[in-house]
C-alpha cells in the first residue's frame, strides 16, 4: 500500500488510489474541513491529487493557517473573476493572465468595452453567484497540441502565444506566464494542466482551491492598463485588480489599511507640504522644493556620518562613461535595455545607471599593497535608468535617482568580515529611521551569469556566513542573484505591514577579474582583490518616498522640513515673537514666525496641516517671563517653559534622532 511521511515524522498507510484530501479524512474530519491544499514531496499540490505508489511521500496538508494558502485562494479568486467577465461580456472577451500578488491578484482582459470603476460591482456580484453555486476547481493534464487546438477554437488568441512559447521553450526563464500556467518539469513530457471551474477554463499550474464555495471574503479593487507582457509594442490590455482573506474581518482590515494608505500617500502629502513635484517636461525626473531638499540633505548628512564613522571614504564618479567600459563590465548586455546613450566625437557613451564600473577605475588609477585593505568607497551617485512610462510613480519609480552606494576591496579572507561590518552599519540605520521589522533574504547564483564555479561557491559562502555569524534570520532565493554576484537583499516593513526592498550587500569577485584589478601580497607578488556592492537605503528619492508614506508626513524632529512655528495670540505680541524666532534660529532650529493678523487658533491649525512637529504660543504671560507655551502637534499642551530649557530639549531629541509619538492631528 502507498505510504505518507507527515510532517511531525508519522508514516501512514493509505489505500491505493488515495487522494489528498482522502488522507486529510483519514487524519482526521476536522483536518479535511479546514484543508485548502498540499505540499506533496516538496511540490504544491490540489487536495484531488493521487497519491502515487511505494513511499513514504512527505505530505503536509495546507489550511488557511499556512504561508501558501493565501495566494492560493487569491490565485483562485482571480479564475472566478475571470468566469464572472466571460458570463457578463460574453466570448468576445479574450484572457491575458490572472496571477496572485503579495497583497491580492489581478486577471488582463481584452475586452469589446473600457471598463470603470463603476463596472466592478456588477462583476462582484456576478462572483458571488459563482461562489454560491459552490463549482468545483476540476484539472486536467492535456498535450500541448490539445491545449493549443482548445484555446484556438475559443479565440484566445494571447493563451495561444503562451502555449507556442512553451512549446518553443519549455523552462525559458522568466517569462510572466510562470505566475499563470503550468511549464512543465525539466525532463518532462510536452504537456500542461488546465483548470475548469464551471463554464470557465484555463491554462494554468495551480493549484487551486477544492471548489469556490471555499472563497469566504473577496473586493474588486480597480481597473488599469496593462501592456500585454510588458511590452509597449504589444496590446493595452485592461487589468482588474482585487484581492481575498480567509475571513470578512481580514478583509476589512486590509480594506481600512488600503485607505490608510491613500491618506498616507507619498505624491498628495509632497504636495501639500511643498516638498516635491513633477512635469511633463521631465516626466520620471523628481524636481525636490527647499522643503523636500532640507529632508533629503539631513539624511545625506546621517548616511555621511555614519559611513565616515564606519571607515568609508567618500568619491564620486562621472554620470557618463564610454560604451567601452559598460561592454568591460558586463552591463552592456545585460542592462542595455534601461540605459540612456549619447554621442560624444561620434564615439558612443551611456548616462550611468549604476556607480560600480567608475569606483573599479578609482581602483585602477594606482598600485595597492595589501596592507591598505580593506578599501572601503563610498558614492552617492546619481543615477539613470530608462522606466517605462506606466510603472512611473511619484518618487518611488522615477528615472533619476541618488543610489547610496559603496564598494569595498577587500582580501578574500576579510569578506566575511567585512559582510558582518556592513550588516552592522545596515541595523544601525534602518534602526535610526524607526524600521524595525526587517526581512533578509539571500540570493544565489541565476542561470546567466559571469565568473566560475569557485567564484560563486565563495562569495556565497561569505554572505551566508556572514549572516548566520550575527544571529540575522534569512530566507534563501535559489537562482536570483544578480548576474555577476550572490546577494543578500533587505525589505523593510512600514507601518502599514508593506514590504519594501531597500539594502543589498553583493560580494563579486568577477568583476575584479574582468577588470584585471591586483594588489601586491606579503608575498611580492600580485594577487585579486574581492569585491563588494552594497547599498543600503537604494534610491535615496525612493526611500525619501518611503518616509513620508511612514510617517504619514510626521517627521521625526531631525528630519521636519520646519521644526517649529513661533505664533503670537495677536499683532501686540510681534516683537516678542520674532526675537524669540531669531534665537531659536541662531542656535540651529528651523523655526518659522507667523506674523499674520489672523486668530491664534487658525494660525495654529494652518502649523498642524503643515504637519510642523512644535508650535510654540506667545502672549502678555510668556513676552512678559520670557517663556513660550509649547504645543506638541502629537502631544497636544505641555504647557509652559523658558526659551533656553525649549532649545535644549529640541537639541537633544535631534541629536539622539527620537522617533515622534503617532500625530493626533489631521493628516
Amino acid at each position: 500500500m502507498p505510504t505518507v511521511r507527515l510532517p511531525k515524522g508519522d508514516v501512514l498507510e493509505v489505500a491505493d488510489g488515495a487522494s489528498v484530501a482522502d488522507v486529510a479524512n483519514q487524519i482526521g474530519s476536522g483536518l479535511a474541513r479546514a484543508a485548502v491544499a498540499a505540499r506533496l514531496n516538496g511540490k504544491l499540490v490540489d487536495l484531488g491529487t493521487v497519491i502515487g505508489h511505494g513511499g513514504p511521500h512527505d505530505l503536509e496538508i495546507l489550511t488557511d493557517k499556512s504561508d501558501e494558502s493565501l495566494s492560493i485562494l487569491r490565485h483562485s479568486t482571480a479564475h472566478i473573476m475571470a468566469a464572472a467577465v466571460l458570463r457578463l461580456y460574453g466570448t468576445g472577451v479574450k484572457f491575458g493572465i490572472g496571477p496572485s500578488i503579495e497583497d491580492g491578484f489581478y486577471y488582463d482582459f481584452d475586452l469589446p468595452s473600457r471598463l470603470t470603476e463603476e463596472d466592478l460591482p456588477r462583476i462582484e456580484a456576478e462572483m458571488a453567484k459563482i461562489l454560491a453555486a459552490g463549482e468545483a476547481f476540476r484539472r486536467e493534464e492535456v498535450s500541448i497540441e490539445a491545449a493549443t487546438a482548445l484555446v484556438e477554437k475559443a479565440g484566445q488568441t494571447y493563451k495561444v502565444e503562451l502555449l507556442r512559447d512553451i512549446a518553443a521553450a519549455p523552462m525559458k526563464p522568466g517569462e510572466e506566464i510562470k505566475e499563470a500556467e503550468a511549464k512543465p518539469e525539466p525532463g518532462a513530457l510536452a504537456a500542461v494542466s488546465l483548470y475548469r471551474c464551471g463554464e470557465f477554463v484555463d491554462l494554468c499550474r495551480g493549484p487551486h482551491l477544492p471548489n469556490a464555495g471555499k472563497i469566504p471574503a473577496f473586493k474588486l479593487l480597480g481597473v488599469a492598463g496593462s501592456y500585454w507582457r510588458g511590452d509597449s509594442t504589444r496590446p493595452m490590455l485592461q487589468r482588474i485588480y482585487g484581492t481575498a482573506f480567509f475571513s470578512k474581518k481580514a478583509l476589512e482590515t486590509h480594506l481600512a489599511q488600503i485607505e490608510e494608505a491613500k491618506r498616507r500617500d507619498h505624491r498628495r502629502i509632497g504636495k501639500d507640504l511643498d516638498l516635491f513635484s513633477f512635469h511633463d517636461e521631465g516626466p520620471g525626473f523628481a524636481f525636490l522644493h527647499p522643503a523636500g531638499m532640507v529632508v533629503l540633505n539631513e539624511i545625506l548628512a546621517f548616511w555621511r556620518e555614519v559611513h565616515q564613522e564606519a571607515g568609508y571614504a567618500e568619491v564620486r564618479t562621472p554620470m557618463i562613461l564610454s560604451q567601452d567600459l559598460w561592454l568591460r563590465s558586463g552591463h552592456w548586455d545585460n542592462y542595455r535595455a534601461a540605459m540612456y546613450f549619447t554621442e560624444i566625437d561620434e564615439a558612443t557613451y551611456a548616462v550611468k545607471p549604476m556607480n560600480c564600473p567608475g569606483g573599479l577605475l578609482i581602483y585602477l588609477n594606482r598600485p595597492h599593497s595589501y596592507r591598505e585593505f580593506p578599501i572601503r568607497m563610498a558614492e552617492l551617485g546619481l543615477v539613470h535608468r530608462h522606466e517605462k512610462s506606466g510603472v512611473l510613480h511619484g518618487l518611488l519609480r522615477v528615472r533619476q535617482f541618488t543610489q547610496d552606494d559603496a564598494h569595498i576591496f577587500c582580501l578574500p579572507e576579510q569578506l566575511q568580515g567585512e559582510v558582518v561590518g556592513v550588516i552592522e552599519l545596515v541595523a544601525l540605520i534602518y534602526r535610526t529611521f524607526g524600521f524595525a521589522d526587517v526581512r533578509v533574504e539571500l540570493s544565489t547564483r541565476p542561470e546567466h551569469s559571469i565568473g566560475t564555479d569557485e567564484m560563486w561557491d565563495h562569495a556565497t559562502g561569505a554572505l551566508r556566513g556572514a549572516l548566520e555569524a550575527r544571529g540575522v534570520p534569512y530566507k534563501v532565493n535559489e537562482g536570483e542573484g544578480a548576474f555577476y554576484a550572490p546577494k543578500i537583499d533587505y525589505h523593510i516593513r512600514d507601518c502599514l505591514g508593506r514590504s519594501w526592498q531597500c539594502g543589498t550587500i553583493q560580494v563579486d569577485l568577477a568583476m575584479p577579474e574582468r577588470f584585471d584589478l591586483a594588489y601586491v601580497g606579503a608575498d611580492n607578488r600580485e594577487h585579486r582583490p574581492a569585491m563588494i556592492h552594497r547599498a543600503i537605503l537604494g534610491s535615496i528619492e525612493r526611500f525619501l518616498g518611503i518616509l513620508i508614506e511612514h510617517y504619514g508626513g510626521d517627521f521625526p524632529l531631525w528630519l521636519a522640513p520646519v521644526q517649529a512655528a513661533v505664533l503670537p495670540v495677536s499683532d501686540r505680541f510681534n516683537e516678542y515673537g520674532g526675537r524669540t524666532a531669531q534665537a531659536l534660529k541662531k542656535a540651529g532650529l528651523r523655526v518659522e514666525f507667523d506674523d499674520s493678523s489672523d486668530k491664534i487658533s487658525a494660525k495654529i491649525r494652518r502649523a498642524m496641516l503643515r504637519k510642523i512637529p512644535y508650535m510654540l504660543v506667545v502672549g502678555e504671560k510668556e513676552a512678559s517671563a520670557g517663556t513660550v507655551s509649547v504645543r506638541d502637534k502629537a502631544r497636544g499642551d505641555l504647557g509652559t517653559e523658558s526659551v533656553e530649557a525649549f532649545l535644549g530639549r529640541a537639541q537633544e531629541e535631534i541629536r539622539k534622532k527620537r522617533l515622534r509619538p503617532k500625530a493626533t492631528g489631521p493628516a
